[in-house]
């Protein structure tokens, strides 16, 4: 997949997601109060909220930093209000980028937010300009050498899979994100490691970058998820396999 599964594997190799285990930390606590605020405590009547506790213990977070976050969101916990904002805008080359931010300060994260555009060749845009781009899917990986296809498109469809596609040397798993849950569960069930598994927003339209621009794009990208308030940030950026390896390791 452009842009979603290349900046993952990019950051892998790079080492970045257990370099900054803190502010990964620091998200998931935002996301679990306002999902329990929007929806909640109780994460079997909150789906939302579960899939944010599965995030936390994926993370290995400490079950108490878990039940605080969403006692804050239930208003026992009090503590900073917390409000979501996505933001819209285009990268180098005319990228589409959609942001999903959970922030205490609206006129901070914008500033902040605009100004990362402005620095790598790219700007922000008013909402709704590019969010049609995208659309809202669960999303897993799978090693391609541990399944084969015949097999995988089994287990994937018949638990209530859309899609499934080779991407490289990874099967990607597409599905509508009320199906998510059970088409990870039974995956799982069948002994299959997955990577990223979670409801994300894919791109329907890819845009291809090549040389300067895929610099600016990546360093743009590291940027926004850098910044404290930004949950999530989704491109359609597309690059070919040997330029993201040498983006990958630092050439």
């Amino acid at each position: 997949m452009s842009g979603h599964s290349k900046w993952s594997n990019i950051k892998h190799k790079k080492g970045r997601e257990d370099a900054k285990r803190g502010q990964v930390f620091g998200k998931i606590v935002k996301e679990l109060t306002v999902a329990a605020r929007l929806g909640g405590g109780d994460p079997e009547a909150n789906p939302r909220l579960r899939l944010s506790m599965d995030k936390a213990r994926a993370a290995n977070m400490p079950k108490d930093n878990i039940d605080r976050a969403i006692k804050k969101g239930t208003g026992e916990g009090g503590g900073v209000e917390y409000e979501e904002v996505t933001y819209e805008g285009y990268g180098p080359g005319g990228v589409a980028v959609l942001l999903q931010v959970v922030t205490d300060n609206r006129n901070r994260i914008v500033a902040e937010v605009r100004h990362a555009f402005a620095k790598n060749q790219g700007n922000l845009g008013e909402n709704g300009c590019v969010g049609w781009m995208f659309a809202s899917k669960g999303y897993m990986a799978v090693d391609a050498a541990a399944v084969d296809e015949e097999r995988l498109l089994e287990l994937a469809l018949e638990a209530g899979a859309e899609d499934v596609r080779q991407a490289g040397d990874e099967w990607e798993v597409i599905t509508d994100p009320a199906e998510f849950e059970a088409v990870r569960d039974a995956l799982q069930a069948a002994g299959l490691e997955l990577q990223e598994p979670g409801v994300t927003m894919l791109p329907q339209t890819t845009v291809k970058l090549e040389g300067k621009a895929v610099e600016q794009m990546l360093r743009l990208m590291e940027m926004l998820e850098d910044n404290d308030d930004v949950q999530s940030v989704y491109a359609n950026f597309d690059i070919d396999d040997a330029e993201m390896e040498r983006i990958a390791e630092g050439g």
